[in-house]
């Protein structure tokens, strides 16, 4: 890197951590997590909450950092607000949740956090993915410090096991998959992901194995069943009924329909005419694959989407070599995906009937822009974090390249518009703060992928995820051989 170049990053770096600093949000004077967005030109809305999900990112940058006691700050006050008692009312959140997001508000001169659990949102859509990211943080924070005594106390004890006892509940549905509504993730719009959506699968994986990882054993035998009897389960079936290359494309193209009982091949109804045959055939390179949105009855959602993938790679839900095939793909796909500024969320877009349809005719989410293929660059910390897993770490090199010069000229916008991201989103906030987040941890993981298993299970023995207590683990076993 010539010396004007490097000058022109360090000054964008410094850039950056100073708009983290001024997103900090602090409570009785102590930091507690970041602003969603610190855009002074626009009224706040609900930016100037702190956010569940959009913290994660701030958040392992801090713990790279050192700077841990934001991340247990946030850890401890937003496990207050998960709800301990049951509730029968319909329009109260139920126990063990962990809230959207939460600010600071004033009473009587005092002050108090203030949670949403979806009851404020537009559509109040209530957020499943919270309690499995604030898992994952949870995690990251115990590894980061070597803190096992915070996870050992009795209310985080009880916190994981509640949020295990939603995820592990009797229900209405025979998968090993999570069911949950439209609007239940990142994608917290109308965008026909109802269902079992991989974003939600994965985390749901990643969450089940932080809960195995630091579940102690007493008291919650019954859980720590449940999750070595469900891993395995949820992995296969991913990676078996999820995934499209060009081989599972040939085989799906041939199933038969309508076919009943156990010998059943095409075990989800799915109608080979409801598929994108040839935009796959032309899209899908010889050597690579990936996940497929959405699976249910008569449904393969076969839409590329990014952050579900990322992570499949970053947790091992996929296998090493589903791995490899999808990094592979987005190198071969590279100006679909990536094209002037990492990354879509996901492709393609959602057009014409079918999008007046399925979105409802959202104005926000019209095709190539916000959820419907807008490109968002907190996605590019996934992609560096993959890329360094998959040992292929010039594809965050170049997709760090292609994005910092712009991110600060455009003064941090939320996500961009257009099929080659060339537009600022026409609803984004400026300073958004995990856009902010995303760039520097995405610097920071190339730079030392020592970091890496802050997010990533691989370099943890099995006898780790056993440590909490002396069960058996012929599960996990199985899981470790699929």
């Amino acid at each position: 890197m010539q010396l004007n170049e490097l000058s022109a990053t360090k000054n964008i770096e410094k850039e950056a951590w100073q708009a983290l600093e001024n997103s900090i949000l602090y409570y009785k004077g102590r930091p507690i997590g970041t602003l969603a967005a610190y855009d002074p030109s626009v009224e706040a809305l609900n930016y100037d909450q702190c956010f569940i999900r959009d913290f994660i990112s701030s958040a392992l940058i801090f713990l790279i950092k050192g700077r841990t006691d934001i991340v247990r700050n946030f850890l401890e006050e937003t496990l207050k607000l998960q709800p301990k008692e049951k509730a029968l009312d319909a329009y109260k959140p139920g126990r063990g949740l962990i809230p959207a997001s939460f600010k600071v508000v004033y009473i009587n001169g005092e002050e108090h956090l203030e949670a949403d659990f979806g009851e404020h949102a537009i559509a109040r859509v209530t957020p499943v993915d919270s309690c499995l990211w604030w898992l994952i943080l949870l995690r990251a924070y115990v590894v980061a410090t070597n803190d096992y005594s915070l996870a050992y106390q009795s209310e985080f004890q009880t916190g994981i096991r509640l949020i295990m006892d939603i995820c592990l509940a009797n229900r209405f549905d025979m998968y090993p998959t999570l069911l949950v509504p439209d609007g239940a993730c990142m994608i917290d719009r109308r965008m026909g992901i109802y269902g079992h959506p991989l974003e939600i699968q994965v985390l749901f994986f990643a969450a089940l194995r932080v809960s195995r990882e630091l579940l102690i054993c007493q008291g919650n035998q019954d859980i720590i069943e449940a999750i070595d009897n469900r891993l395995p389960l949820l992995c296969g079936h991913i990676r078996q009924y999820y995934w499209i290359d060009i081989n599972r494309l040939n085989a799906i193209y041939r199933f038969k329909s309508e076919e009943y009982g156990k010998t059943a091949v095409n075990l989800f109804n799915i109608y080979a005419d409801s598929l994108p045959y040839y935009e796959l055939d032309k899209w899908l390179p010889k050597i690579g694959g990936y996940f497929a949105g959405n699976v249910g009855p008569s449904q393969l959602d076969t839409r590329f989407f990014t952050l579900g993938n990322l992570m499949a790679v970053i947790c091992d839900l996929s296998s090493e070599e589903q791995s490899q095939a999808i990094i592979n793909l987005i190198e071969k796909r590279w100006e679909d995906l990536v094209a002037d500024m990492p990354m879509k969320i996901c492709y393609p877009a959602l057009q014409g009937e079918e999008y007046r349809v399925v979105t409802g005719c959202d104005p926000k989410n019209i095709p190539w822009s916000y959820h419907n293929a807008g490109s968002w660059p907190v996605l590019m910390w996934m992609l560096a974090a993959a890329a360094v897993k998959t040992k292929k770490p010039h594809l965050a090199e170049k997709a760090i390249e292609i994005a910092k010069v712009r991110l600060s000229e455009d003064e941090w916008p939320e996500y961009y518009d257009g099929k080659k991201a060339r537009l600022i989103g026409k609803q984004a906030r400026k300073y958004q703060t995990w856009t902010i987040a995303g760039y520097l941890l995405a610097q920071e993981l190339i730079d030392n992928p020592d970091y890496l298993p802050l997010i990533s299970f691989d370099k943890l023995p099995l006898e780790t995820i056993s440590r909490a207590c002396e069960f058996e683990v012929s599960g996990l076993d199985l899981y470790m051989n699929l």
